[in-house]
């Protein structure tokens, strides 16, 4: 089971990968500025409890954190400790969160974080060759427990071999995936099996997460809709479990 905890709401654009945001898009629709960053509603939902008494969100639940901002957003920094502690509060759950900014991570870290609490998952995100390069040196030397690299969107072919060959005993999984929505670049199956192959290589788990709205597979261009990008990433069958 998992449940969704977007603790603030609202960011600024990084890099490629940021172009079309779908935060960005879906605010659009309501007349929302997406750059104003504020603390949401659902703030203290991991200790938030029910009339008997009882944490809303029950033990063993993973928890997807921060998906509509970055939870190193500097703007988020007020907030930061607070969330931290909630986090810490509920060990009993797994908060996986994704960032584009690893060079924030130790602004307003616990002073118990040690190498990292248990319970907490966080992988870094490269849609390009730049990026990869750029922040995959400071995310695999932070001390984390549970890491991850997600290429996506993913818009080109990238090469991670020498961060696998040298943290693959660290590195949990890497996960690729395309752009969805109006404008999605197009996302190369070949590329896809290229870190695929990588992953097999150094025996890190690989996982094809979405196909992405503008797929591309032996030279022809197919557009797939949202409800099926999915299914057909896992109809390819080229997920990889590290052995």
């Amino acid at each position: 089971m998992s449940v969704m905890w977007n603790c603030w709401h609202g960011c600024t654009k990084l890099s490629a990968g940021c172009q079309n945001c779908y935060m960005y898009r879906r605010d659009s629709l309501y007349g929302k500025d997406s750059r104003i960053v504020s603390k949401t509603r659902a703030f203290h939902l991991p200790i938030s409890r029910n009339r008997q008494g009882q944490y809303r969100i029950p033990a063993g639940q993973r928890v997807y954190t921060c998906f509509t901002s970055d939870f190193f957003l500097e703007e988020a920094d007020a907030w930061r400790s607070e969330a931290w502690e909630m986090i810490r509060t509920r060990s009993d759950l797994e908060f996986f969160l994704i960032t584009k900014r690893p060079d924030r991570f130790f602004v307003n870290l616990p002073k118990d974080w040690g190498e990292g609490y248990e319970n907490v998952s966080i992988s870094c995100t490269c849609e390009s060759q730049y990026t990869a390069d750029l922040r995959l040196p400071v995310f695999l030397e932070l001390p984390i427990r549970h890491k991850s690299i997600t290429h996506e969107p993913m818009l080109q072919k990238i090469n991670i071999r020498k961060y696998l060959r040298e943290y693959g005993n660290i590195i949990e999984s890497v996960s690729c995936g395309g752009e969805s929505g109006p404008g999605a670049r197009p996302c190369d199956y070949a590329w896809v099996m290229d870190t695929m192959l990588q992953c097999v290589e150094f025996n890190v788990s690989f996982y094809f997460h979405q196909t992405g709205a503008n797929f591309i597979k032996g030279g022809r261009a197919y557009t797939i809709e949202r409800k099926y990008q999915h299914q057909q990433a896992e109809k390819a069958g080229i997920n990889y479990c590290a052995r």
